[in-house]
């Protein structure tokens, strides 16, 4: 397994690039978001890397940071349907952290809107990463613009204590949504206990 690539960036491409490491060119496939975050040709580089082993072709697909080749592989080994050609759509048409905060918020139109997805996709991302990406995803989107207030750290720290609990991280999240609304100054522990009423 091919994990990165460090050499001299030599032809740039918005979909690929060529780096040359020892006098040997790798072809690379990149998201658009790795596009905008290259140095200029002939600049060194650095590509964290993952190596598609097909019949037909050895195909690597270059990343600027690992958060990005971590979704690339959540996409492709955990959505049914999702291959690496749509993995790098969605990588291309929307940051990260905004990809997790609408997996979280079940936002399918947002997805549905990337190039090469469609509604049916949109879902099925949704419905088979919800989960995975859990509430850190969450934390994340709202670490973003601005620090968590008191009342959002308290309902995450809510939904992982029922997490840890045994409950489904959208039942427990659903749960926390509800009681939170009803009691905005309820802290930690009487969310959980309030959120266990609805779950039981």
């Amino acid at each position: 397994m091919i994990t990165y690539l460090d050499g001299t960036l030599r032809e740039v491409w918005p979909t690929q690039v060529v780096v040359e490491v020892h006098g040997i060119g790798y072809e690379v496939l990149i998201p658009l978001s790795s596009y905008d975050r290259l140095p200029q040709p002939g600049q060194p580089v650095r590509l964290l890397t993952h190596l598609q082993v097909r019949e037909d072709a050895h195909i690597l697909f270059g990343f600027a940071s690992p958060e990005e080749r971590d979704l690339f592989r959540l996409l492709v080994t955990r959505v049914s349907g999702v291959g690496p050609k749509l993995a790098l759509a969605v990588l291309s048409g929307m940051d990260v952290m905004r990809f997790k905060a609408a997996v979280v918020d079940s936002d399918t139109a947002s997805i549905a809107k990337i190039s090469g997805l469609g509604k049916k996709t949109a879902e099925r991302i949704v419905l088979e990463l919800k989960d995975k990406l859990g509430v850190a995803a969450a934390w994340e989107a709202a670490s973003a613009d601005k620090a968590p207030s008191a009342e959002v750290r308290a309902a995450n720290d809510a939904v992982l204590a029922l997490i840890a609990l045994g409950y489904r991280q959208v039942d427990a999240a659903k749960a926390v949504r509800e009681v939170s609304l009803k009691n905005k100054e309820a802290g930690t522990e009487e969310l959980v206990r309030l959120a266990l009423k609805g779950l039981v």
